[in-house]
């Protein structure tokens, strides 16, 4: 996918479809488009494999590598629903409907700035509902604040909460987060490169975002 903006394509556009997930797949497309093509990208988002990361520096060696705000929000939001199923499973001994938790999977999603006070005391309800839904209600909060990295006023306050999101969440007592957290500090470069310069945050001037 090429992000780049121009008089001649205004949008992003689709560059291609290569069947494969692989880091020699992407390394034999980018080698198959030429050095005058390699040469051109100067930001390159990326999924969370090291593979993928291995051919953009090997492939691209003047680009810079970031992690993208779709790939990182998804990669947070994920946690909870993770957590939630654990301590349903945990707390009842199986999975399905009827539970408190299970009522806000869908809930623990969405960007709370968005939600309704209906859903938003939803959610209060199932977190007080037993003890044990505490550490849901802590996950919640975390991905909450890992979304919020994207939303800050200046990419100078959006740095300064993603590395604080590095240095506490590896530390934190519930599993899920604290592997999101060893995730995001293991990318920690390509995470907190986001916020350098303005355009970073959202990726408007990339010329190649895979």
């Amino acid at each position: 996918m090429d992000l780049t903006r121009g008089k001649d394509h205004p949008t992003a556009r689709l560059l291609d479809l290569v069947p494969g997930r692989s880091g020699t797949v992407y390394k034999n497309w980018l080698a198959e488009r030429g050095q005058d093509f390699r040469e051109g990208v100067r930001i390159a988002t990326l999924d969370p494999f090291q593979g993928y990361k291995n051919t953009i520096d090997d492939q691209l060696q003047d680009a810079t590598s970031v992690r993208g705000a779709f790939r990182i929000v998804k990669l947070a939001g994920d946690a909870p629903g993770e957590v939630r199923r654990r301590v349903h499973q945990d707390t009842l001994g199986h999975r399905g409907q009827g539970d408190p938790l299970y009522q806000i999977r869908l809930l623990l999603r969405a960007s709370r700035d968005r939600l309704t006070k209906r859903q938003q005391e939803r959610l209060r309800a199932a977190f007080t509902a037993d003890e044990a839904h505490i550490s849901v209600e802590v996950a919640y909060h975390c991905a909450q604040q890992v979304r919020e990295v994207f939303h800050q006023a200046t990419p100078a306050q959006g740095r300064c909460l993603a590395t604080r999101l590095i240095e506490c969440l590896p530390t934190c007592p519930i599993p899920e987060i604290a592997r999101l957290g060893r995730t995001l500090r293991k990318w920690k470069d390509a995470f907190t490169l986001n916020y350098e310069e303005p355009a970073f945050a959202k990726l408007n001037t990339s010329k190649f975002c895979y």
